[in-house]
């Protein structure tokens, strides 16, 4: 059983990173708990517009607008932003008042005017953890505008100033890694662990483009003694990218590193599902110094799409997510004469063969198939059991059985709930035609709740019923779900 976590720990990275999580010590901590803005660094402002005013006379004006400005920018950008590097949540615990997340536009988050809202529960309890709002028309082209105004400076910006932003955005990114994770699994329902590690895999990404003076290189070729012929990199101008739920972290960093230090600048829109670490991220890019404009964040479904796959100003898109969505991306955007970059879903199968290592073949089909709770495109679906092999299956279970499913922040939990009720339903409707199209359940995780959380979305790998497996064809091939 413990190599079988071992396996599992082994695809979630930040087992191993050195991010030690934070874990808060509060002397009087309430069953409810409430994110805000604290009053502490409003109040400074106050008193430093007071010494202003008293030595001179037009700065009681000065003093107002610096007022504004920092209430602006004190603005939270949703329920999980509204921590710091050392202070956020660390339990499941209900969140009195819950904060709308907002654009963030021109280096401001600001505050939606949208009528239509969609609620974000935290998986473990359905709590409400935030409001996320489908953009307004004006709020979305706002962010283009912002990013369209920012783009002749941010161009003429040399690769090596750019770089340094860079430099700081990855140090940053690395200060407040616990705080993202803790985002993540509040969000989106991963393990602490597990979350770590999704941060962990977009930092990579930024580090690498920390890198980008050996990368915008163009290229010369002499093609006769008389004639050479030169290539050079440009960027393209206003790009954007759809992100999906399941990496909340990882993908957006897989965006906005690349897009900004090669000189464009980037409209991005979060999934509706879990926006909070992206919020971060747009908070920890204007501190590393991004000029305004640079980076947007606007939010939505399917409006939001259309508005990012119709709009002139938008010269290239990347998307990863499902195939029925990224077929759509693709064929609309590139009608519109945008390049399109679509990362789809994936269906993996892995085919045991009688003279394969037992054991590692085993703990590593146990840790592809149920980690991050099989909510990602890498995960493994189907296994083919060749020959002997298909005896494998009870032992195979035994260690799915022991991966204790529980809440994200507890500790000891392998596996974490799934997005969303519905996700739960389409799971265990899967588990039911399987059963009715004539398979048996060899692992029967429908109707599991865990004991502190008896409304979360949680599929558990649990003891089965008399005499059931699952599998169609006993010679060569068994499925879980």
């Amino acid at each position: 059983m413990a190599a079988a976590r071992q396996s599992l720990a082994r695809s979630l990275p930040a087992l191993r990173a050195a991010s030690p999580r934070t874990v808060l010590a509060s002397p009087a901590r309430a069953s409810a708990r409430s994110l805000s803005t604290t009053s502490t660094p409003l109040s400074s402002s106050v008193l430093a517009a007071q010494r202003s005013s008293s030595s001179s006379s037009s700065s009681p004006l000065i003093a107002t607008r610096r007022l504004h400005v920092t209430a602006q920018q004190l603005a939270p950008a949703t329920t999980t932003a509204a921590t710091t590097a050392t202070e956020f949540p660390t339990d499941h615990k209900p969140i009195a008042n819950p904060i709308d997340t907002t654009n963030f536009i021109d280096n401001q988050f600001v505050s939606s005017k949208a009528t239509t809202w969609i609620d974000l529960n935290d998986p473990a309890t359905n709590n409400l953890v935030t409001r996320v709002p489908q953009s307004t028309d004006e709020e979305l082209r706002a962010a283009v505008e912002s990013a369209e105004k920012a783009f002749p400076a941010w161009r003429a910006t040399s690769v090596i100033a750019r770089q340094q932003i860079m430099f700081k955005f990855v140090s940053l990114i690395r200060a407040n890694w616990d705080r993202l994770a803790s985002s993540i699994t509040l969000e989106q329902g991963k393990t602490f662990a597990d979350a770590k590690g999704d941060v962990l895999r977009g930092l990579q990404v930024a580090e690498t483009a920390c890198g980008i003076t050996t990368q915008l290189t163009g290229e010369v070729l002499e093609v006769a003694k008389d004639m050479e012929t030169r290539s050079y990199r440009e960027p393209l101008g206003v790009v954007a990218a759809i992100c999906p739920f399941n990496f909340p972290a990882m993908i957006p960093l897989w965006c906005i590193p690349v897009a900004t230090v090669t000189g464009n600048c980037l409209v991005l829109k979060p999934s509706e599902r879990d926006p909070g670490a992206a919020m971060i991220l747009a908070e920890l890019a204007r501190e590393a110094g991004f000029p305004p404009g640079v980076i947007n964040l606007v939010h939505g479904s399917a409006k939001t799409v259309d508005f990012i796959l119709d709009e002139p100003a938008i010269k290239a898109i990347s998307f990863v997510g499902s195939n029925k969505a990224g077929e759509y991306i693709y064929t609309r955007g590139s009608a519109n004469g945008k390049r399109v970059q679509a990362n789809l879903g994936a269906k993996n199968h892995a085919a045991v063969l009688p003279d394969c290592n037992k054991n590692q073949t085993l703990n590593a089909i146990v840790g592809a198939a149920f980690g991050a709770a099989g909510q990602r495109c890498m995960a493994l679906s189907t296994v083919v059991m060749v020959d002997e092999t298909k005896d494998w299956l009870p032992e195979m279970a035994e260690r799915a059985k022991a991966l204790n499913v529980n809440g994200g922040f507890e500790e000891g939990a392998d596996l974490g709930p799934v997005i969303s009720p519905e996700s739960k339903k389409r799971i265990e409707d899967l588990i039911a035609s399987a059963e009715e199209e004539g398979a048996t359940i060899l692992l029967d995780g429908r109707g599991y709740k865990p004991k502190n959380y008896p409304n979360g979305n949680f599929v558990r790998l649990s003891h089965p019923p008399p005499s059931t497996e699952i599998h169609y064809n006993q010679q060569t091939k068994a499925t879980i779900d």
